[in-house]
C-alpha cells in the first residue's frame, strides 16, 4: 500500500524520521559515549557497553496512537519498513531509512504446535521459526541492524573501507559474510571458526559469500578472545553480540512476538536457548522497552536454557541473590552447538537487564533451566514429526519448555513462544547420527527405535533388469517392476486392496 493511500490523518509518524539521542552507556561506570564511532567496551573501565536513549521517540506519545503505527506498517511496500526496522522508534531511531541494510530478515512465522505436540509438552506453545531468515538463522535481525549503523557511519560519518570480523559457531559468520557481503563496495568480512565444531552446512555459508574463512584451534571462547585481540589493536567492525548494535536488532523478536498477540502478553512465556547471552539480553530489552512505551500491560516470562555441557549462567542462578559469582565453564560437546559457549560475552548485560525485568515486574520473571543433551534430540525430533522444522536449539527450548513446566516456573496454562533459532537443515547431521545411533560417547545420546528413521530399499525379486539412469526397462518388464514394487511397499505399510 502506498503512503498517499493513507488518510491524511494516518500518514503522520508512518514514515519515521531519523532522531539522536542513543548512546553507549558503560554498565561498569556509567559513562556515555557518542555513537560516532564503532566500540565494544568502555575505553574507560573496559565493561561491555549498552545502547540506550535519554529521550525516546516514543516517550510521551499515546499507546494507542503508536500501536496503531506500528500495526499500519505492515501495509507499507517499503523495504526499510519492512523488516526489523518496522519499529524503527525502539531499534535504532538515528539510523536514516536510507542506510537501512535489508535482506528479507525478519517477521519470521510462529507456528502453533498441534494437540499432540501440546500434550506431550504439558501445554500449549508456538515455536517461532528464526530459521526463516536470509543466512537461516535468528542472528540475521542483529546483522541487519549492526551493518546498517556502519553504512550510516560510511555514508554520513567518513567512515571507510570496513573489515568485519567475528568468531562464530557457524550462524554468526552465516550473517556477518552474507551482511558484509552485501555492502561489499565498502565492506569485507573475515570469521574464525572453531575447527571441527561448525557443521558442513554451516561452512558453506560464509565461504559462499565470499568471506576470508579461519579455523582455530580449541572452541569458540577461544576464537573470542582472538577476535577482541583484533578488535583491540586493529581498526575492525567486531560483528559478534558483544556489539551494542547486534544486540538491538535482535530487539525485535520481542516487538514481533508482542505485535502477533495484538501486544496482549498476559500469560506468556518466552523460552529461548542463552548460548553467548546477547539474545536473552535483547529479548528482556525489548519487553522493558514496550512496557514503558505502555504497548504492553505485563511482562511475560522470559526463560533462558542451557545444556549440561554449557551451563555458566543457570549455574550463576543456582546460588541465592547475593552470593552469585559469575564463573566460566569448559564446555563440552553439544548438539546446540551455537549455544556451546562457556563464557558468555553478554553476561554482564543478563545480570543488569534481568534485574531491571523482575523490578519492574514486582515479582520474579526470568529464569535459566538447565537440559541434557538426550532431552534435546528427543525433544527436537518429536518437533519435527509434528510438523515443524525445529534446529537443536530449538529442541533445546522445547525441553527447555518441559523443564520449567515440571517445575513450576511455566504453568500449563500459560502459552509459551519458543525460539528455534535456525534452519533445521544447518544441523541435518546431528538427526542422521540420531537415526544410525553413532554419537560419540561424550554427547551422551543414545537413540530411541520410536524417533529413528531411516529410508527403506525397495529391490522386487526375481527380476533379472531394474531401470537405472538412462537405461529404461521394456514396457512389460516396466510393468512388472512397477506392480512389485507397490505390492512390496503395500505389505510394509500394511495396505489392503479395494474392494470392487
Amino acid at each position: 500500500m502506498r503512503l498517499e493511500e493513507f488518510p491524511a490523518a494516518q500518514r503522520r509518524g508512518l514514515i519515521p524520521e531519523p532522531k539522536a539521542g542513543l548512546a553507549y552507556r558503560c554498565l561498569g561506570c556509567a559513562r556515555t559515549f557518542d555513537i560516532g564511532r564503532l566500540l565494544y567496551t568502555c575505553p574507560g573501565c573496559g565493561s561491555v557497553l549498552l545502547l540506550e536513549d535519554a529521550s525516546p521517540p516514543w516517550r510521551g506519545r499515546k499507546p494507542s496512537a503508536l500501536r496503531a503505527t506500528l500495526d499500519r506498517r505492515r501495509m507499507l511496500n517499503l523495504p526499510s519498513l519492512s523488516g526489523i526496522f518496522r519499529y524503527h522508534e525502539f531499534i535504532a531511531p538515528a539510523i536514516p531509512l536510507d542506510a537501512v541494510v535489508y535482506l528479507g530478515e525478519g517477521h519470521t512465522p510462529q507456528v502453533a504446535a498441534n494437540a499432540q505436540l501440546a500434550r506431550a509438552a504439558l501445554g500449549p506453545f508456538h515455536f517461532k521459526n528464526d530459521g526463516q531468515n536470509p543466512s537461516a538463522s535468528f542472528k540475521d535481525r542483529g546483522m541487519a541492524c549492526a551493518l546498517s549503523y556502519i553504512n550510516y557511519l560510511i555514508r554520513e560519518r567518513g567512515l571507510k573501507r570496513v573489515l568485519s570480523v567475528c568468531a562464530s559457531t557457524g550462524d554468526t559468520s552465516a550473517a556477518a559474510a552474507l551482511y558484509s557481503a552485501y555492502l561489499s563496495e565498502s565492506v569485507t568480512s573475515a570469521v574464525l571458526l572453531p575447527r571441527g565444531k561448525v557443521t558442513p552446512q554451516q561452512l558453506a555459508q560464509p565461504l559462499g559469500a565470499g568471506a576470508a574463512v579461519f579455523e582455530l584451534p580449541g572452541v569458540f571462547d577461544d576464537c573470542m578472545k582472538v577476535v577482541e585481540r583484533l578488535a583491540e589493536v586493529y581498526d575492525v567492525a567486531l560483528l559478534n553480540s558483544k556489539n551494542a548494535w547486534r544486540v538491538l536488532g535482535q530487539e525485535s523478536y520481542s516487538y514481533e512476538i508482542a505485535q502477533h498477540f495484538d501486544w496482549d502478553m498476559a500469560g506468556k512465556a518466552v523460552v529461548l536457548p542463552v548460548g553467548n547471552a546477547g539474545n536473552i539480553t535483547a529479548v528482556m530489552s525489548g519487553f522493558l522497552k514496550l512496557h514503558r512505551a505502555g504497548l504492553i500491560d505485563c511482562l511475560p516470562k522470559v526463560v533462558g536454557v542451557q545444556s549440561h555441557h554449557a551451563d555458566p549462567v543457570f549455574r550463576y542462578y543456582l546460588a541465592p541473590e547475593g552470593k552469585r559469582v559469575f564463573r566460566p565453564v569448559t564446555v563440552q560437546p553439544s548438539v546446540a552447538q551455537a549455544a556451546m559457549i562457556g563464557n558468555p560475552v553478554s553476561m554482564p548485560r543478563v545480570v543488569r537487564r534481568a534485574a531491571d525485568y523482575d523490578a519492574l515486574a514486582g515479582e520474579r520473571r526470568v529464569f535459566v533451566v538447565r537440559v541434557s543433551e538426550q532431552e534435546i534430540m528427543d525433544w527436537m525430533l518429536t518437533a519435527n514429526r509434528a510438523g515443524h522444522i525445529a534446529c537443536t536449539q530449538g529442541g533445546e527450548s522445547l525441553a527447555g519448555l518441559v523443564a520449567a513446566r515440571k517445575e513450576g516456573v511455566i504453568g500449563g496454562d500459560e502459552l509459551a513462544v519458543l525460539d528455534s533459532t535456525a534452519h533445521h537443515l544447518k544441523f541435518i547431521g546431528f538427526q542422521q547420527m540420531y537415526f544410525e545411533d553413532s554419537f560419540p560417547a561424550e554427547f551422551g545420546v543414545r537413540a530411541k527405535k520410536r524417533l529413528q528413521n531411516r529410508p527403506q530399499a525397495v529391490i522386487p525379486k526375481g527380476m533379472k533388469r531394474l531401470p537405472a539412469p538412462g537405461k529404461p526397462l521394456p514396457e512389460e518388464e516396466m510393468a512388472r517392476f512397477v506392480d512389485a514394487c507397490a505390492e512390496e511397499v503395500a505389505s510394509r505399510l500394511g495396505l489392503k486392496k479395494r474392494r470392487g
